[in-house]
């Protein structure tokens, strides 16, 4: 695959045309995180040499957003606010002039365009090849499951070790990075905390939610509860902790 590795230092004019991709390719709800409001575009300014893209000519094939952070402890004792955790301590461990140690996985995201040609295996290994430059010791991804969306009555602790007959994760995206020597670490139940109005979701969703209680959503990963009386909706994203020798 001749695709080219670029980051924000080569090409700050990409990050536009990357944002626009992100939006069409996550479901509306997920581009509402506040920490994500709050952290994720300042990733452009202040880590620029670790928000990259694949390029094919002048055409963006993905998006990849890291965070370099430190971390002092087991793996296993990553916390369970995983993607909201990791956002936020990577700048603030930068305003407090720590020196990171791992490098964790914000965002991969493939144009439309390019889907089911193998790309994602491409950004994970750019992703590694920037935290090996950067002499980052592991990688550390809160990877979203990708058929969890279709399983929202099955715990997550039970969907990830289903495998398929030739004994591979089933889920598609945690499979991608078992074969690239990814270890599933554990899951983080708390990775995204989205929080709206009754309003807010049904603009999201196109849905009515006139009851209190629990919806599936598409796209999501795990029902959304909805207080009408509180005039708030609420879904808790699950992710799975993985990690990336580097």
């Amino acid at each position: 695959m001749n695709y080219k590795l670029v980051t924000t230092i080569d090409r700050n004019d990409l990050v536009e045309r990357g944002d626009n991709i992100v939006e069409a390719v996550y479901p509306e709800f997920m581009l509402h995180d506040s920490v994500a409001n709050e952290w994720f575009f300042q990733l452009y300014e202040k880590f620029p040499e670790f928000q990259y893209w694949l390029l094919d000519g002048e055409e963006i094939v993905g998006i990849g957003n890291s965070i370099p952070l430190y971390w002092n402890d087991e793996l296993e004792n990553l916390p369970d606010e995983g993607w909201d955790w990791a956002l936020e301590k990577g700048f603030k461990d930068k305003q407090k002039k720590i020196k990171p140690n791992l490098l964790c996985a914000m965002s991969i995201t493939i144009s439309p365009k390019y889907q089911g040609k193998g790309i994602s295996t491409e950004m994970i290994k750019s992703m590694v090849q920037i935290g090996k430059k950067h002499k980052l010791k592991t990688l550390i991804i809160p990877v979203r499951p990708t058929l969890k969306k279709d399983y929202t009555q099955v715990d997550i602790k039970q969907y990830i070790t289903w495998k398929r007959e030739d004994g591979q994760l089933f889920d598609p995206w945690l499979r991608v990075h078992e074969k690239l020597g990814g270890k599933v670490i554990k899951v983080c139940s708390k990775a995204m905390d989205i929080r709206g109005s009754i309003h807010d979701w049904e603009n999201w969703t196109g849905m009515k939610f006139s009851e209190t209680g629990k919806y599936n959503i598409p796209g999501a990963l795990e029902s959304v509860e909805f207080d009408i009386k509180k005039d708030v909706g609420i879904y808790i994203e699950l992710n799975v902790w993985v990690e990336h020798k580097l």
